[in-house]
Parts: structure tokens; C-alpha cells; sequence
């Protein structure tokens, strides 16, 4: 009904309509209270918008996705040759690699709160995933713990229940969907969009001289011209920067500062990009916003490590359980099948890192340690080394007994 009454508004204003421009036929129910429609294009014309979005789908969207199997005894392997490994950590259909559709799933939890994929199977087997723009589903509940996904793309209709489509649920998601950034940050968006157009509208319909010169006397309109020809020849331009100014009969020059409600606007302009930090739970400093010191820590290792646990963290568990939940058959669970992130790719840009990191896992014959240095080796692409596959054997330390003093003569 909303599509519909959006429709005929579109009629109403003259706008001419498509079939085959979906935009409106889309549901236009997040207008902001300054006016300002608020949609997916408008929104990510934002920098800010676009950079938090851009800096958390490509965080997550990068790091390896990798599938264990866990034996009794809790120990993992690489599960390389299940069926799903290639899906998930190379290439999810033929038209993109997993570094393509990743980014698109996460983009879409972060804008709509919602991400759909359709499942391609080979008999009972996932053998694909084709993402789905994630505002055209409709969903809706059939019972016996079943959803009904409806939607249209490319001309055509599809209509599949929740064992052929791969739903990843946003923040506050109930079964049928996750909470919209969009809708609910539809105020802020608009606001900051009012205000980008109302700084571009200023700057080019207002007047903005960097300076006026005073004159003691009316001008002619022949010395007008002379002035305004003259000056602006010798001394607009970068080239120009810097020359000296000569005045002559009691002229004087004023140099003009930019006014309270500019700089006031400019100041709005800065507290919406924080707006927009807060919504995405993203440190300002993290998408070029360094304004102010962040709460997160003084230094860029601290703010990262921040953004890793309270941002990342959970948006990664998220997609983890939802892909064992409706990708992992009963089978794969009994065998002890897991997916998850490797979020040790967040170092990979790292070398003081990384070696600090495989230092303490390593070990030495003080401290043990947690890993074996064939693990390492894989974990940067080297070929093992024969008798690497045991830990680093511990030297004990342990105090010498006290020397036992000689026997004492006994006399007969």
C-alpha cells in the first residue's frame, strides 16, 4: 500500500515514472522532518555516511572466512574439502569473489539491517549464494518455525521460503528482520543532508568577497572598471598569491573574515559527521573526523583495537551464527563443523604486529606458548619445515639438591 501511495504522490508532483526505474515504486515512508528524503543514494552521498559504511562492510568483507572441523578431543583442522569452503572463502557464484559479496552483505546490514542471499543447490547441496538488494523481500511468517521471502528483480517473481534464502539479521532483529539504519537514523541523515545543501546552496548564490577597498571619493565608472579589470588580471589566481598591492589616494584595503552564521554552519557540519559515527558505532578518527580527541584511546592502536571489540566483534559473531545456523546441515553439526573469521587477518597489514603476536604464541623454553611454528609458517604462506611440527621443549630450572654432608668415622 505505502509503494502504491508513494506512486501516486510521484504522479501528483509531475515526476515523470518508470517501470524501468525502481526508485519509484520503492517505499518512501523515511522522509526526515527537514524535508529531505532520505534514501539509500542520498544518505551514502554523505562522506561520512560513506565512509563508515565503506570502512566496516571492507573490514569484515576482508578478512578470511574459513570452515573447522572440531575432533572429541576439541581440536580444529581446516575443513578445506567441505563442500561449502569454496562457497564461502573464494567465490560465492560466478559473478563475484568473496570479497565482492561480503562487502555487499555487510553494506546491507549496515544501511537496510538486513542481508538475503538466495541459496543455489545441486541436489540437497549449497552450491551458491546470489545476493538480494535487501529492500525489495517482503517477509512474513508461515509457521512451523518457516518464513516466506516475496520479491521481484530482473523482471522476475520470486517466491522461496526460509530453506532457500540465507537471512542475516541486523541490530535488535526479530525473526522477520533487523532494525533499519536508515529508518531509524532518518532524522540525522536529513539533517545533515539539509545542512550539506544549505553550505552548497550559500556558497553559490551567495556574495563572498575575500576583501572590499575603500575609496575617499565616488569613482567614475571609467576608474570602476579600471579597478575592477585591473585587479582582477594581476592578482586572482594561485599563480598571483602573494604579490604586493599598491594604494594610492587614500585607498584603504579591508580584508573580510567569514561571518558568525558561516562558521556556525560550518560547526553543524561537524557535529553531523559525529552523528553519523555514533549510528555505525565507528571512531570519528578512524574516517578522517580528528577533530576532537576520541574516548576510545589516545593512540591509533588503541582506537583499533576499540573498533575491533565493540564494532566489529559482534557484527562478525552475527554472520558466524547465522551461516551454521541456515548453511550447516545436522550432519555437519554432529561432525563438529564450524565457520568463523580469521580475525588474525586484521594484522596481516601489521609486521610489528604480527610478530608480536607469534612471539607470544610461539613461545620459548621459558614460557610455553599456544601455537607450533609449522602453524605460523602456513599462516604466512611458507612451505613447513620438517621437525617444526612439535612445541618448543621447556628448560627447567629446578634448584640442585644440597650436597649430603661425608659420613662420620665410627670407632670400633
Amino acid at each position: 500500500m505505502n509503494r502504491i501511495k508513494a506512486a501516486l504522490q510521484m504522479l501528483v508532483k509531475g515526476t515523470p515514472m518508470s517501470i524501468r526505474d525502481p526508485e519509484h515504486w520503492r517505499n518512501r515512508d523515511t522522509n526526515a522532518p527537514t524535508g529531505e528524503a532520505v534514501t539509500a543514494n542520498s544518505v551514502l552521498g554523505l562522506s561520512a555516511v560513506w565512509a563508515c559504511v565503506n570502512l566496516i562492510a571492507g573490514t569484515i568483507a576482508a578478512l578470511p572466512l574459513m570452515i573447522y572441523s572440531t575432533d572429541a578431543k576439541g581440536a580444529r583442522s581446516l575443513a578445506t574439502s567441505h563442500p561449502l569452503y569454496r562457497v564461502l572463502h573464494d567465490s560465492p557464484n560466478s559473478l563475484q569473489t568473496s570479497l565482492d559479496f561480503w562487502e555487499f552483505m555487510c553494506a546491507s546490514l549496515e544501511l537496510w539491517g538486513n542481508a538475503y542471499a538466495r541459496k543455489v543447490r545441486s541436489g540437497d547441496r549449497v552450491v551458491g549464494l546470489m545476493p538480494i538488494m535487501p529492500d525489495l523481500p517482503t517477509v512474513e511468517s508461515i509457521g512451523n518455525g518457516r518464513l516466506l521471502y516475496r520479491w521481484t528483480e530482473d523482471g522476475r517473481s520470486f517466491e522461496l521460503t526460509s530453506d532457500d534464502v540465507l537471512h542475516i539479521r541486523g541490530f535488535g532483529g526479530n525473526p522477520l528482520g533487523g532494525m533499519s539504519t536508515l529508518a531509524f537514523g532518518a532524522r540525522a541523515f536529513g539533517l545533515a543532508i539539509a545542512i550539506d545543501r544549505a553550505a552548497g546552496s550559500t556558497f553559490r548564490n551567495g556574495l563572498r568577497p575575500s576583501g572590499v577597498l575603500k575609496f575617499e571619493k565616488f569613482l567614475t565608472t571609467e576608474q570602476r572598471d579600471i579597478v575592477e579589470t585591473k585587479l582582477t588580471e594581476k592578482f586572482m589566481g594561485a599563480m598571483n598569491s602573494g604579490r604586493p598591492l599598491v594604494l594610492e589616494g587614500g585607498t584603504d584595503w579591508a580584508q573580510l573574515g567569514i561571518n558568525p552564521d558561516d562558521a556556525q554552519m560550518l560547526q553543524s557540519r561537524g557535529f553531523s559527521v559525529e552523528e553519523v559515527c555514533r549510528f555505525f558505532g565507528t571512531p570519528p578518527i578512524m574516517i578522517g573526523h580528528g577533530e576532537k580527541t576520541s574516548s576510545w584511546g589516545t593512540g591509533v592502536q588503541e582506537v583499533t583495537l576499540g573498533f575491533e571489540k565493540y564494532t566489529l566483534r559482534r557484527r562478525v559473531k552475527r554472520i558466524e551464527q547465522a551461516l551454521e545456523k541456515q548453511l550447516l546441515t545436522p550432519e555437519d553439526r554432529a561432525a563438529g563443523i564450524i565457520i568463523e573469521f580469521n580475525l588474525e587477518g586484521l594484522l596481516r597489514g601489521d609486521s610489528a604486529g604480527r610478530s608480536a603476536f607469534y612471539t607470544a604464541a610461539l613461545g620459548d623454553t621459558q614460557k610455553p606458548g599456544w601455537m607450533l611454528r609449522n602453524e605460523v609458517r602456513r599462516l604466512e604462506n611458507l612451505e613447513p619445515v620438517p621437525g617444526w611440527d612439535e612445541p618448543i621443549q621447556l628448560i627447567t630450572t629446578a634448584p640442585q639438591p644440597a650436597a649430603l654432608p661425608p659420613p662420620k668415622e665410627t670407632t670400633p
